[in-house]
């Protein structure tokens, strides 16, 4: 059992829905969790966030050192923890919260001493609120809302590499592989672009005299 990212999360609940399965339930950790896992449960029990294996950590570095998502995921992989033992990471000024599978947080707490060169100290447990997700604001004009449009306005490209970046299956549209460049966007969609990052649609519009669309978004940074 490990965690699963917003397109398996979905996967689960629908073959959930489809066997008519209620007494389940998805946990990250806390409320608004990306990464979660899935948990089926007998009818005589109910549901709860605790009966999930899933530890909070909180790991406390110098502010000055400006650690990112990146750079924790980076080390933690490298320390041999596999993808699917990890949980949200929600890095911020001198603190980061993440969640872990219950039977590793020990060792991560005793063995992780640097982060992206920063030496930090992780510790058991986390202090609500926790750091908040951190964005890159992005805008441009496009011809159209097509996912090559918005996958070269995103990264700052033009739209015959974006085109291109989508037919070798280096783009997702809402957390599952697209492959056709004219495929449809809208407000609130989220882009994955392998090696660039995921970036989100807040705006579409208006249009310009020239008949272009605005486009407005962020791209995730922690």
């Amino acid at each position: 059992v490990g965690f699963l990212d917003a397109h398996g999360a979905r996967l689960a609940a629908e073959t959930a829905r489809r066997g008519r399965f209620s007494n389940c339930l998805l946990w990250g950790g806390y409320a608004d969790a990306e990464r979660v896992m899935f948990g089926a449960f007998p009818a005589f029990l109910r549901p709860a966030g605790e009966k999930f294996p899933v530890a909070a950590l909180t790991a406390a570095y110098r502010p000055q050192e400006r650690l990112t998502h990146r750079d924790f995921l980076g080390a933690l992989l490298a320390a041999g923890i596999e993808r699917a033992a990890l949980g949200d990471i929600l890095a911020g000024t001198g603190r980061c919260v993440f969640f872990c599978r219950r039977e590793i947080a020990g060792f991560l707490c005793s063995e992780v001493t640097k982060i992206g060169g920063a030496g930090v100290r992780i510790s058991a447990g986390a202090e609500p609120p926790y750091p908040e997700r951190r964005f890159a604001p992005f805008s441009g004009v496009i011809a159209s809302a097509r996912l090559d449009c918005a996958v070269a306005a995103a990264v700052g490209t033009s739209r015959e590499k974006a085109a291109k970046m989508i037919r070798a299956r280096l783009v997702e549209l809402n957390h599952e592989p697209a492959q056709a460049p004219d495929a449809g966007v809208a407000e609130g969609d989220v882009l994955s672009v392998r090696g660039q990052g995921r970036f989100a649609i807040d705006r579409l519009g208006p249009r310009t005299k020239k008949g272009r669309l605005g486009v407005a978004g962020r791209k995730y940074m922690g």
